[in-house]
């Protein structure tokens, strides 16, 4: 595998750049070596300057869940893009955008398009302070919700721990207000709720997909929704992440709950920056123009994005392709253990969906803490040698991999194939 054009960007790129990125994730830190820069992809291959191919199980954290460059989605950002770029007024695209996404999700009347999935979580916990009243915010461990300062908490090792910063420049009174509970714990949720009177909300990935794929159990998801009623506190549901990626809606649904506030992202911009964040009329007309929480996006409701999103879920509700998807986690999931077990190493593999994680432990992972057991060195080795055989994954062990409608057979056996040679390639470099 050449990288010589990738090294000679990321030297350039240093110049100008932070490390030579955008994204901490793309510069390979946790793997090592030197960021990949990509020059173009279609379908389900991606392909870097240097002309290596490879089957991409990125698909940009998400939202590709298409393929790359669809048919149907281009032309139908080629169309948009004719009538111009950004207008900093309303369009018809919004509002046949909203009308798809309120539809697919039971209870959300509204909904408020934004730029990120960043923007859509601290517009969310505004939101959600303003409707109770209250100032604090129940996190779990693990679960990332993009980098507003109050969200960058970093749990201690109890189950119940003050907050503190988790990045340099965050102040600590910034974060006071964050409470951190642990995943799968609803005991450490009650002692905050015990603790504390001025709760407003709980955040939750349903399932957590930065710290690898870790589910929720039955009683834990249940529970939790039933305290947070009971208690008058909203749950905030962030689908950033899972939006429209186990079935044509939310995973939330298919967990059997229903949150006060979802948020958006990724899927629902096919590619094009767009978050988003809805709720049942009665929060949503709390926020400006109707009501006093004042949010507003130059770019929010972008055409080109709005485009790009009517398109991609139009075609992906007519391609139904939720239980091609099981099918192909379940045997990739197969073939990851069975190509463990032949070659000695421990592994738990985490699916839902169209989403799915290998972690490198014997312990069963449940939360951040267990998620933690992997071992990352072996995580190292096999990362480039799945590189090296034509399969992109993302740089980091607590990254989910993506399926996208566009893998064919062939592909999805070369991945097994690939495994197969990167299991090998662990267990003699161990």
């Amino acid at each position: 595998m050449k990288l010589e054009k990738s090294f000679e960007l990321y030297t350039k790129g240093k110049k100008n750049l932070v490390g030579a990125v955008n994204s901490p994730v793309r510069a390979f830190k946790s793997v090592g070596g030197i960021p990949i820069f990509i020059d173009r992809a279609k379908g389900s291959k991606i392909i870097d300057v240097d002309g290596n191919e490879y089957i991409d199980m990125v698909l940009s954290y998400g939202p590709m869940i298409l393929g790359h460059r669809n048919s149907k989605v281009e032309s139908a950002v080629k169309s948009a893009l004719k009538k111009g770029y950004t207008f900093g007024a309303s369009t018809e695209g919004e509002i046949k955008l909203a009308k798809i996404v309120c539809d697919a999700f039971p209870g959300m009347d509204k909904v408020r398009f934004v730029s990120s999935g960043t923007e859509a979580v601290f517009s969310a916990i505004r939101l959600a302070r303003a409707f109770t009243g209250k100032n604090k915010i129940i996190k779990f461990a693990g679960c990332y919700h993009g980098h507003a300062d109050d969200m960058l908490v970093a749990a201690g090792s109890g189950l119940v721990t003050l907050s503190i910063p988790g990045s340099k420049g965050v102040p600590a009174g910034t974060v006071a207000n964050t409470l951190v509970a642990e995943y799968n714990n609803i005991d450490s949720v009650e002692q905050h709720l015990a603790k504390h009177s001025d709760i407003a909300a709980v955040i939750i990935e349903p399932i957590a997909g930065n710290m690898g794929v870790v589910n929720p159990t039955k009683e834990f998801i249940e529970e939790l929704r039933d305290l947070t009623k009971a208690s008058g506190v909203l749950l905030i549901i962030d689908e950033v992440m899972t939006g429209f990626r186990s079935k044509f809606g939310g995973a939330q649904e298919l967990l059997g709950i229903q949150a006060d506030i979802t948020c958006l992202g990724k899927v629902v911009g096919g590619g094009f920056p767009v978050g988003a964040y809805g709720a049942r009329n009665e929060i949503m007309e709390m926020v400006s123009p109707l009501g006093d929480v004042y949010q507003a996006g130059t770019l929010s409701g972008n055409p080109i994005a709005m485009a790009c999103g009517i398109a991609t879920l139009n075609e992906l509700k007519k391609q139904n392709p939720y239980k091609d998807f099981e099918k192909t986690a379940s045997f990739l999931e197969k073939a990851l253990m069975d190509a463990a077990k032949k070659n000695g190493i421990d592994l738990q593999v985490n699916r839902f969906g169209s989403m799915i994680s290998p972690f490198f432990t014997k312990t069963e992972v449940i939360d951040f803490k267990t998620a933690q057991t992997s071992d990352t060195d072996k995580f190292k080795i096999f990362f480039w040698k799945m590189m090296e055989k034509g399969v992109f994954l993302p740089p980091s062990q607590f990254e989910a991999w993506f399926l996208g409608t566009a893998m064919s057979k062939r592909d999805i056996y070369k991945v097994r194939s690939a495994i197969n040679i990167a299991m090998q390639a662990v267990a003699k470099k161990s």
